[in-house]
């Protein structure tokens, strides 16, 4: 399929495909082909206008349904979206260099299965209501959770399908509306969700789609037919959107960046670990948030692991992503290899040492790849150490004991991941307690769909997924009864 053009004319809001009132578009190119890869109109103000009243329009019937039906139409939201996995995780592949094999997990059944762990939370009804003992006078409190309205969802580029599901599935489970805002590189693939809806039977107006730049996002995040605003991106975007909700007094959900620390511990077996690392550091070519890219060793086993660390970088098969074989594709884009660069070239300036990589692979002639890169010799106060990278790129760091480590992996500007690596799951535990991060873990690193999934600091404010996540789209009222 590389290679092909896709083409889209039309926007899907209020549950139809309608012409766009503006005539501008957005389109791409393949990050391995580097050819144009797909174009689809942008949105503009008006098409957000009709957008979010479409919204506000089914959300006025959508609020009041039933739990087990919303529950029932998620499930067969699900359905339809589990049919189109390949198509979907093929395109997410072109739109943004995934590789296939995780792009088949992240992008065509990851998606599905939040859907449905949605609406198995929230078919008995129980998540909406709950009556307590009051105190201290005698009587009793019945809460109601309620939708909160209107969802204004903006999803990023590097896992496009699922991370726009984080917000999707709970938001309509817990009776809100949604409008989505796709990033401008990775659109095409919620076309396909977009599709999958209405073969669903989605009530009109329930989800529209509605691609553009960041400018459209401002509008969209500060329209008055929004109630909420969840966002995943870069920290930068994210204090410009907090800030525009502040004014507003808009509840807002933020999951922004990381520079997420893996502790090894002085008893972590090798193999094990560096197995485990090449999961949890390049997933993604290093094109994730929560990606253990700073590696803390212990001094006293410094050179064995960081010898362990490099070999194992410089096997990651490197190639075309749509080969299953491929675990390393190229960037997302050409600005992002040129950014991922700029940074390698600031930890040579800087006196760390390149392990392996560093560079754009011998064995691609096409395509917007870095070789996966590992760092000795860095220091916590280095900008390698301490700034997002984005990309294939790991650094090594010594520690001397466990409170140094400690100090080490909380010295950072984010906290939104992290990982412990020990052959003691107890130990690791009480590491994972000292660490200043929303999630932590223990010899690996996976998302809990039934756990809650976010950042401390600059990493972002409030809760992904679990019970949690249902509850960032709901208001509580409290009636007492004496």
């Amino acid at each position: 399929m590389s290679g092909i053009v896709r083409k889209r004319d039309s926007l899907f809001i209020g549950g139809q495909w309608q012409q766009p009132t503006s005539a501008a578009n957005i389109s791409w190119v393949n990050p391995f082909t580097e050819e144009v890869f797909g174009s689809l109109p942008a949105a503009s103000e008006r098409d957000v206008d009709t957008a979010v009243a479409a919204a506000q329009s089914a959300f006025a019937s959508w609020r009041d349904t039933p739990a087990a039906e919303r529950a029932a139409t998620l499930h067969r939201f699900a359905e339809t979206l589990e049919n189109r996995a390949e198509e979907r995780a093929q395109l997410v592949s072109q739109e943004n260099g995934m590789a296939i094999e995780l792009a088949r997990f992240a992008e065509g059944v990851a998606p599905v299965q939040l859907l449905r762990y949605y609406a198995d939370l929230v078919a008995s009804g129980a998540a909406d209501q709950e009556v307590r003992q009051s105190q201290p006078f005698p009587g009793v409190t019945r809460i109601t959770r309620k939708p909160v309205g209107v969802v204004a969802a903006i999803a990023p580029w590097n896992f496009p399908a699922i991370l726009s599901m984080f917000k999707i599935a709970p938001a309509l489970a817990a009776g809100c509306a949604v409008v989505l805002k796709p990033s401008p590189e990775t659109s095409l693939d919620s076309y396909v969700l977009a599709e999958a809806s209405v073969e669903a039977g989605l009530p009109a107006g329930l989800l529209s789609v509605v691609p553009g730049d960041a400018e459209l996002g401002r509008y969209l995040v500060s329209h008055p037919g929004v109630a909420k605003v969840a966002f995943t991106g870069s920290t930068r975007a994210g204090r410009e959107i907090g800030k525009q909700c502040g004014e507003l007094i808009r509840p807002v959900t933020l999951e922004l960046g990381g520079k997420s620390a893996a502790v090894v511990l002085d008893d972590a077996d090798v193999d094990a670990t560096v197995q485990g690392l090449a999961a949890a550091s390049f997933i993604n070519c290093g094109q994730t948030c929560y990606a253990s890219t700073r590696i803390l060793l212990p001094s006293g086993r410094y050179d064995e692991f960081s010898e362990a660390i490099a070999s194992m970088a410089a096997s990651l098969p490197v190639g075309d992503p749509m080969d299953p074989s491929t675990v390393i594709g190229p960037l997302a884009s050409d600005k992002q290899r040129e950014r991922v660069l700029s940074y390698i070239d600031l930890g040579r300036s800087g006196g760390a040492r390149v392990l392996t990589g560093g560079g754009t692979p011998d064995s691609q002639d096409r395509g917007f790849f870095v070789e996966p890169t590992v760092f000795g010799d860095v220091t916590p106060d280095s900008e390698i150490a301490r700034e997002e990278i984005f990309g294939p790129v790991v650094v090594l760091l010594a520690y001397d004991g466990e409170d140094d480590a400690i100090a080490i992996a909380n010295d950072s500007a984010y906290g939104l991941g992290g990982t412990v690596w020990s052959a003691d799951v107890a130990h690791a535990d009480a590491i994972a307690d000292r660490m200043d991060s929303g999630s932590v873990g223990i010899n690996g690193f996976s998302l809990d769909w039934n756990s809650p999934f976010g950042g401390v600091k600059d990493s972002g404010v409030g809760r992904e997924l679990g019970p949690e996540g249902l509850a960032a789209y709901q208001q509580t009222q409290s009636v007492f009864h004496n």
